[in-house]
């Protein structure tokens, strides 16, 4: 694995520093809260610019809060659509083109078939307005299994509109073990957010502190999807870095 596809995301308070001993990207996570791209624009600037200073390499998680691409609402449909695109162009000022989108599913409030239909209509919409350098990845979070959002990837069918696996959230959300994911949607995916856990909750631990074992899913995530690029969604990333710095070489 190059380090060039290695990033850590800027929840962590050291990413920064990590990023830049270990020669990897960052991810910018600041703005998936999205008013920070209004009224708190201007100091969520200054703490990004600081965390990202010396790194060129980035990507960009956009924000999730109250918003989803198949709400009922047609007004927070278009609430979607107007936050996503506000934050394309809000990752356009840090030079990042690759960004993730959480995918809006919640179990017990939408019908399989309302989620899908109605996904493919605004991702086949909004990718209208996407810029042609940037990939946007649809990202799992407590879908039960791969197979909705296989059916949204490949109802929109959009050469840069991809998947970024979180195993984290398939390990503790899904019914699935993470393998099944990957080999199911290996075709699709050009992202992966890494972090481990017991399968009891989504606590985005330390690589080598859960039930996943990363090692072996790496080797495998390498070998599909050997264009995809990696961030390491951990609240510190030391240890993961000196842990995956190992296991890389």
């Amino acid at each position: 694995m190059n380090k060039d596809k290695i990033f850590i995301s800027s929840i962590a308070s050291d990413a920064g520093e990590m990023a830049e001993k270990y020669g990897v990207g960052i991810e910018i996570a600041e703005y998936c809260t999205a008013w920070n791209m209004d009224e708190h624009f201007e100091e969520t600037d200054k703490i990004v610019h600081k965390t990202i200073e010396n790194i060129n390499n980035l990507t960009f998680h956009g924000p999730f809060n109250e918003i989803s691409p198949c709400a009922i609402d047609p007004k927070v449909r278009a609430l979607t659509k107007e936050r996503f695109l506000q934050a394309i162009d809000t990752a356009k000022k840090y030079g990042a083109k690759k960004m993730i989108f959480h995918t809006g599913y919640t179990d017990h409030f939408y019908f399989r078939q309302w989620f899908t239909e109605q996904s493919i209509l605004f991702w086949r919409d909004c990718m209208e307005s996407v810029p042609e350098d940037f990939v946007i990845c649809l990202e799992n979070v407590r879908e039960a299994g791969p197979e909705m959002m296989l059916d949204v990837l490949e109802g929109v069918n959009h050469e840069r509109f991809r998947m970024c696996l979180d195993i984290g959230h398939s390990h503790a959300f899904s019914g699935q073990s993470v393998e099944y994911w990957l080999e199911k949607c290996a075709k699709h995916i050009a992202h992966f957010h890494i972090h481990n856990n017991d399968k009891s909750y989504d606590t985005h631990s330390a690589l080598d502190c859960g039930t996943i074992d990363i090692k072996a899913f790496l080797e495998s995530a390498v070998k599909l999807c050997p264009d995809a690029t990696y961030t390491l969604e951990l609240l510190e990333s030391r240890s993961s870095m000196e842990w995956l710095e190992e296991i890389i070489k």
